[in-house]
């Protein structure tokens, strides 16, 4: 018979980050840009007060265990404590994407059975228009106080969320119960077919928390001043709300203010450490400080991650603005963190390229995370850095399962990711492609990533996608959308010379279209689907 430990055991409750925040780091601020234009300060031992008021708020409106809370918002100090005062009273809460289309957003809200959702004022429309087509939904609460309170609406159970907080005690005590129960419920993006839930757990998000903070990933500490521009509907802001109260840093919140300029102000003003969003803000970002020969006195780490980072935006961060890039990979089924790319102690030598080249990649697995690579009969793979196969993972903070879908996606235990990879020898993973997004030619595969990163490293060009065309001899071959640079003038044959040298000649694209603005998901990807749509009968020249 086994010997057991003898060890106390407390579940990995959501709440106990609060509590730990409040506690050892209650003077640390949270500061967050409103909605209604101004700032507001407040502080970890005020979030947990608050939080505790929200959770008695939450029983007097006769939401019950188990029941689904919906938020409608963008990064802010009411959001976070929301996050802590749905979970940490046992509720779900589940966070939706304000950016998708309305009837979505209605789908998303019915297939959750959201019995409330908390909304932003700029947001409220939305909520005010769906309304009557959301039968399970029984109270709506405006993220704001009482003077801002709509005179008239549509609306019978509005309710308003400062009168709510100021009606409480706060004489609450978070409860504890099983560590497997569910906390929040993600939606994924659904640019095939439906969106699909995310259900994760109080344990999961914890251990999720704890490795995200290590030295090897995000590594963030107490002395910090972070700045999650990637939104708290978007994967838990990549859980750097759960992370940050593990850690009790500084937190800022920019609200919607998402533009280059908006930053930078916010950024400088609070002295931001750390940050982390996908690559499309960073472009408005780095056009603002160059534009206006602007450099940041205190920013010195970001995690880009959602799409893969183009290697020139890797080095301009680094080499022009000092800034450290830790390149991510992940998804919503991921909880969303899977890998990061930090170079090992024996890179320390080598050249600056051949680091770059590294950290271009989307790096290691870390504690929690395992992955493999599959060929199409799921023969696993070998990790040599050039067999490219289809990305399976399995971990703590990783789904078995999506909310309402009875039929699992796991594959031999595994999560299938949908992406194309390859795995080195060091265990460095490389995304290639997405399954849907690879361009077969000939019956060989070439990488629109790489297409695309090597059009972004040309000084003229803003943003670059590479789609597959029809071709009646190869099958498909690569076509090249391009923005340019604002008053930048180059042509079709010039930047088809640029990748001259840099990929095999036979997978220079066939063709390239000048557009004014390339079309992006809801999460700021770049919308394939809908630019195939859009050049579905384009006629290539080779054709």
């Amino acid at each position: 018979m086994s010997l057991m430990g003898n060890m106390m055991h407390m579940p990995l409750m959501i709440s106990s980050l609060l509590t730990h925040a409040a506690r050892h780091n209650g003077d640390v601020e949270v500061v967050s840009k409103r909605v209604e234009g101004d700032m507001h300060r407040s502080t970890w031992a005020e979030v947990e007060l608050r939080s505790r008021k929200l959770a008695q708020a939450l029983g007097r409106l006769g939401l019950e265990a188990g029941d689904r809370v919906g938020t409608l918002a963008w990064n802010g100090y009411r959001h976070l404590e929301i996050y802590y005062a749905v979970s940490g009273s046992q509720r779900v809460c589940h966070t939706i994407n304000p950016r998708l289309f309305p009837q979505q957003v209605a789908w998303i809200v019915n297939d959750a059975q959201d019995k409330a959702i908390f909304v932003d004022l700029n947001i409220f429309p939305l909520v005010e228009k769906l309304a009557p087509t959301l039968p399970s939904l029984k109270h709506v609460i405006l993220m704001c106080s009482r003077e801002n309170m709509p005179r008239e609406t549509s609306l019978p159970h509005l309710l308003c969320y400062e009168d709510l907080i100021n009606a409480e005690d706060g004489n609450y005590e978070w409860p504890s119960f099983d560590e497997n129960t569910a906390a929040t419920i993600c939606y994924t993006s659904g640019t095939t077919g439906n969106p699909k839930g995310a259900v994760y757990s109080h344990r999961s998000t914890v251990l999720h928390a704890y490795a995200s903070a290590l030295p090897d990933a995000m590594n963030v500490c107490s002395a910090d001043t972070v700045l999650p521009v990637v939104p708290m509907f978007h994967v838990n802001a990549w859980g750097l709300p759960y992370s940050a109260a593990l850690i009790g840093c500084k937190l800022v919140f920019p609200g919607h203010h998402l533009d280059g300029a908006s930053l930078y102000e916010l950024f400088e003003q609070e002295k931001v450490t750390f940050s982390a969003g996908v690559p499309t803000i960073w472009l408005g970002l780095i056009n603002h400080a160059k534009q206006n020969n602007l450099k940041f006195s205190t920013f010195k780490n970001t995690v880009i991650g959602g799409s893969a980072c183009p290697p020139a935006m890797i080095r301009t961060l680094q080499d022009e603005f000092g800034v450290q890039v830790i390149h991510a990979w992940g998804m919503t089924e991921l909880s969303p963190l899977g890998t990061l790319s930090r170079l090992k102690a024996k890179h320390a030598g080598l050249p600056k390229e051949q680091k770059e080249a590294i950290l271009a990649k989307q790096g290691k697995g870390i504690y929690g995370i395992d992955m493999r690579i599959v060929d199409a009969n799921g023969q696993v793979l070998p990790w040599d850095g050039k067999s490219a196969g289809d990305l399976e993972v399995r971990g703590h903070w990783v789904v078995a399962g999506y909310f309402n879908v009875d039929k699992s996606p796991l594959h031999n235990g595994w999560f299938p990711t949908g992406d194309v990879a390859t795995i080195d020898a060091d265990g460095y993973m490389q995304i290639t492609d997405r399954s849907k997004d690879v361009i077969k030619s000939g019956g060989e595969w070439i990488s629109s990533i790489d297409l695309e990163n090597v059009l972004m490293g040309h000084p003229a060009v803003m943003e670059a996608a590479a789609i597959s065309c029809h071709h009646p001899k190869w099958d498909e071959r690569p076509l090249m959308v391009v923005v340019r640079k604002q008053g930048a003038e180059v042509s079709k044959d010039e930047l088809l010379a640029f990748y001259k040298g840099k990929i095999p000649n036979w997978q220079t694209p066939d063709d390239i279209v000048f557009v004014d603005e390339i079309p992006h998901t809801a999460t700021g990807k770049i919308y394939k689907l809908k630019l195939r749509e859009q050049f579905k009968d384009h006629k290539l020249p080779t054709a």
